[in-house]
């Protein structure tokens, strides 16, 4: 049978070795995934509600473990790693606290007279396919709405951090789901599309790249199946002349170089108002320059090496293209010696439309400041993007603020804030950025039957 290897992006060791699965045993995986459906899906609320609570606590009590994992498998740097565990647990908790609330019927009295309700009932089996930047978070987000919801979960996560993976796997069961609600799959790309093809996998969601959405949405099209994508982002960051400019600065540091710039919604674009733009590039260059590159088992480490040496390499060929072609290089931009895909805090101007880094996203380490004349002129560079994911804007006017806000062509605006996930925050965006929301309410809903049952 076929296998593959994990390497570690520190030193490029192999991690382990694992057997991907045969199609009959995807299949079998699927069978027990429907099987459990018919109990799971008409189990008390309180019932799904106690597994939840009970995954909550025990990534809680196994962060150690679950953060290890995450550092060396894909390094992450200990503290954030331990973040995302907090992050994660906390998004069961609130799914399992606000179980009753959400699955309330919705009572409509008819215009025509009469009363009907709206009940959020389940679908069936559903597939997540997740990604190597969040291991823990981004199945988190899936996985708790669909299990309070009634659903049954196959989750085919990233290679790169099957160890990871199989750690949810043993939580879930752990925490007394029953057999067949919860399975991690290691399959590949092919398999994947035949288990969408099933008529009894109800939906997908797959949080990666455009590719792998654009594949995913034409199988799930196809099959007449449900689906949720979570794809890229090149989120702007807005700064204007009344900015309180600490705030901004130490903010659009954190934002673009936590988890080693790996994150859909981290602030790619620095957008800066001319009157400013000087003052906010000096501090922007010292408090880049604090975030050093290190062991991410080391504590004190802010920047881990880059989850593989293919990320490294395009990342650098992005940064190369754009100096290349005219752009200032004020800081890295260079590719270290040594074992791991390190790259660098960097920091890049005047890129135009010609380059790579202007359409592209940026999935590593490296920020792009723009000037700007003009609020107008801030915002059209802020929508001249395919993506359309998240944003931030950083004015004292809260009038400007909020005009703002309205044009921007995005899923998500954080005013003199960045766009932080938090479990009852629906989380998504527009455009090339992908389709539907995930966690709150709406993340929900999205592989809800919203069945309307006339009362009279």
């Amino acid at each position: 049978m076929p296998t593959y290897q994990t390497i570690s992006p520190l030193n490029g060791e192999v991690l382990a070795e694992y057997t991907m699965m045969t199609d009959t045993e995807a299949g079998e995986a699927l069978t027990r995934a429907t099987d459990a459906y018919r109990d799971w899906a008409r189990a008390r609320i309180e019932d799904r509600v106690a597994v939840l609570a009970r995954i909550a606590e025990l990534h809680r009590e196994r962060g150690a473990e679950l953060a290890e994992a995450m550092a060396t498998e894909m390094g992450k740097p200990l503290a954030q790693a331990e973040g995302e565990v907090n992050l994660s647990a906390s998004i069961y908790e609130y799914y399992a606290g606000a179980g009753a609330r959400l699955l309330a019927d919705e009572v409509i009295e008819i215009g025509a007279g009469g009363r009907a309700v709206v009940r959020t009932a389940p679908t069936g089996p559903v597939l997540g396919i997740m990604p190597w930047n969040f291991p823990l978070y981004q199945v988190a987000r899936f996985v708790a709405p669909n299990l309070l919801l009634g659903n049954t979960v196959l989750l085919k996560h990233a290679r790169s951090c099957t160890r990871t993976a199989l750690l949810i796997d043993a939580v879930v069961a752990d925490a007394n789901a029953p057999k067949g609600v919860y399975e991690n799959l290691i399959v590949s790309s092919s398999q994947i599309g035949a288990l969408i093809a099933d008529i009894r996998l109800q939906g997908v969601s797959l949080t990666g790249s455009e590719e792998a959405g654009r594949t995913v949405a034409e199988q799930a099209g196809r099959h007449l199946k449900k689906c949720v994508l979570e794809l890229g982002g090149s989120d702007p960051f807005i700064v204007l002349p009344d900015a309180d400019l600490d705030l901004a600065l130490d903010l659009a540091a954190t934002g673009r170089f936590s988890n080693a710039g790996q994150s859909c919604t981290s602030s790619k674009r620095m957008i800066v108002h001319s009157d400013v733009y000087d003052h906010f590039l000096e501090g922007f260059l010292a408090r880049a320059k604090q975030w050093s590159t290190g062991d991410p088992l080391n504590p004190e480490t802010r920047i881990g090496p880059m989850a593989s040496e293919s990320g490294r390499r395009e990342i650098a060929e992005q940064v190369e293209d754009a100096v290349s072609k005219g752009a200032e290089l004020h800081l890295g931009g260079v590719v270290p010696d040594g074992p791991g895909a390190f790259y660098p805090a960097t920091v890049i101007t005047g890129v135009t439309p010609d380059m790579r880094a202007h359409s592209e996203e940026l999935f590593g380490p490296v920020a792009v400041l723009y000037k700007a004349d003009s609020v107008e002129e801030a915002v059209d560079l802020a929508n001249d993007s395919r993506f359309g994911l998240g944003s931030a804007v950083f004015t004292r006017d809260e009038d400007v603020a909020a005009d703002i806000a309205e044009r921007l062509e995005v899923g998500m605006v954080g005013l003199n804030t960045l766009i932080r996930s938090q479990p009852d925050l629906p989380f998504g965006g527009v455009k090339a950025s992908g389709i539907g929301r995930e966690l709150g309410r709406l993340g929900l809903d999205e592989f809800a039957n919203k069945k309307t049952i006339r009362l009279s």
